[in-house]
């Protein structure tokens, strides 16, 4: 292969499209975040962590920092029109409350989406300005997955149908076939 420069772009795209929940004046907010990183596997007396980075002009950050609590949801593909929808308009503006059937877990101030196949609530441990963003460090205190998408015991990402968000060609992808499996398919290199 040859290889072309192409400045200091980032490329590890595509990424999830995730909605991220707040409360703000009462109320559920929505925003779609496809920034989220998973932090550290966590343990038996380790929690997990991940980060959630956007722009600190965003409607949902005040709901986060005035509750230092958020929700983590992961849609499915029959999600994408919404999940679109509460990228592009904003809480300041428009009411996205009523768009989707909600619960709570523990958090009192961390909606999570109903419709959702994967959804996390999250306490904020730490928040961090990077560049032009502001990065919140959550940690996971529930994690929630739909019945119908376990697969012997365990969630299964064929049935979630995840959104993958591709920035570098501004697109939504879906994902692709199983290809192998971690920590075995190099072993055979090691002789």
């Amino acid at each position: 292969m040859h290889h072309k420069h192409t400045g200091g772009a980032n490329l590890l795209y595509p990424s999830l499209t995730t909605i991220v929940g707040a409360v703000l004046d009462g109320k559920p907010n929505w925003m779609a975040i496809a920034h989220v990183g998973i932090m550290n596997h966590g343990g038996k007396d380790v929690p997990h962590y991940i980060s959630i980075s956007c722009h600190p002009s965003h409607h949902t950050n005040e709901g986060i920092r005035e509750h230092g609590e958020f929700s983590v949801n992961i849609p499915g593909r029959s999600l994408m029109e919404k999940a679109d929808y509460v990228g592009i308009v904003s809480g300041k503006t428009r009411d996205k409350s009523g768009l989707f059937d909600t619960f709570q877990g523990t958090l009192n101030h961390a909606p999570m989406i109903k419709e959702c196949p994967v959804t996390m609530e999250c306490r904020v441990a730490q928040k961090v300005i990077v560049g032009e963003h502001e990065v919140f460090i959550g940690e996971i205190v529930g994690s929630y997955v739909a019945e119908e998408c376990f697969e012997n015991g365990k969630p299964d990402l064929k049935k979630v149908d995840p959104i993958l968000f591709d920035f570098t060609r501004i697109r939504y992808w879906s994902l692709g076939e199983y290809i192998g499996d971690p920590w075995r398919t190099g072993k055979s290199l090691k002789s």
